[in-house]
């Protein structure tokens, strides 16, 4: 797994429009895709790819976060919304009242990444070290097998998917320590810990939560100054990293997750098409090659069903 490219890493909110399509020429219309930071990189090269070959068309590629790309397809603002995790049960109840049959569609899976400054020795964290980590019971790394240092927490801010994700699956529907630090998105919790391109105002105490494809400099590597933890169910189950697909996979790795997109009932025919192309052996070379996970025969007949 590698990132050839990286585009507009970092922003929470932004506009990409790209040409391509003649179903979507057709219509006269622009799809709007909102969402997961988390899938905003990947879903924008995927739709750059997916234009060059059907010229004509436009799409719309928008950050914000999950939530803001759940209440834009409740709102009739986008038409595919971008998500890192489950609808809550809130906002499934707010989209029937507004009319809005929301469907759902895996094109992705990613491996939740714990991430900490290179200069930290610590080897390994079971699943409870790090939800007591996040929840600030645990403020010293030598209570969980690493240095004499106080614990510095990032993370990312409510309205994100991987907030939640980290909140409902690692912090067992607790909350958040009051000092973890809120950031926009994946780089910054990464330039948080890591520091600038030379190492340089980095923070050796620092642990973050990002996204697997979020690991890997512009030559396939992990980025510099970056350590990936090995993480555990328990005590007395072994570590696994989340670059281990077949430890994603089996569920092995413990901090796994889909990544999600979502309609307004049926898709459009030219929404159905650009779908299509992310679940199509093609676009999951593209998951793949950008780091993340490609997705199971099991998500692929479900997607299926939900196109119909």
């Amino acid at each position: 797994m590698n990132i050839k490219r990286t585009l507009l890493t970092g922003l929470a909110i932004g506009l990409v429009v790209f040409a391509a399509g003649s179903l979507f020429a057709q219509k006269g219309k622009m799809i709007q895709i909102k969402g997961s930071d988390t899938l905003v990189n990947l879903v924008q090269i995927l739709a750059e790819e997916y234009m060059e070959k059907n010229p004509g068309a436009m799409l719309a590629v928008m950050g914000g976060g999950s939530g803001t790309g759940i209440s834009g397809l409740i709102n009739g603002t986008c038409d595919i919304a971008d998500h890192s995790r489950e609808w809550k049960k809130s906002e499934i109840a707010q989209a029937w009242e507004k009319g809005v049959k929301p469907r759902f569609f895996v094109i992705a899976v990613d491996g939740l990444s714990i991430i900490v400054n290179d200069k930290n020795p610590i080897q390994k964290l079971t699943l409870a070290q790090l939800g007591a980590i996040y929840r600030g019971e645990v403020t010293n790394w030598k209570a969980v097998g690493g240095p004499d240092k106080k614990i510095s927490l990032y993370g990312r801010q409510s309205n994100s998917g991987t907030y939640v994700f980290m909140q409902e699956f690692v912090l067992g529907n607790r909350n958040y320590s009051k000092d973890m630090k809120e950031m926009n998105g994946n780089a910054q919790i990464i330039e948080g810990i890591v520091g600038d391109e030379r190492g340089r105002g980095g923070d050796e105490g620092g642990i973050g939560y990002v996204g697997v494809g979020y690991l890997y400099d512009e030559n396939g590597r992990i980025r510099k100054g970056l350590k990936v933890v090995p993480i555990a169910k328990d005590d007395k189950s072994p570590t696994f990293l989340p670059t281990n697909k077949a430890a994603v996979d089996s569920g092995d790795y413990p901090v796994a997750r889909p990544l999600y997109q979502s309609t307004n009932g049926k898709p459009s025919p030219a929404v159905a098409a650009f779908i299509r192309f992310e679940m199509s052996p093609e676009g999951q070379k593209i998951v793949e090659r950008e780091g993340f996970f490609t997705i199971s025969p099991k998500h692929i007949a479900d997607n299926e069903k939900n196109l119909r």
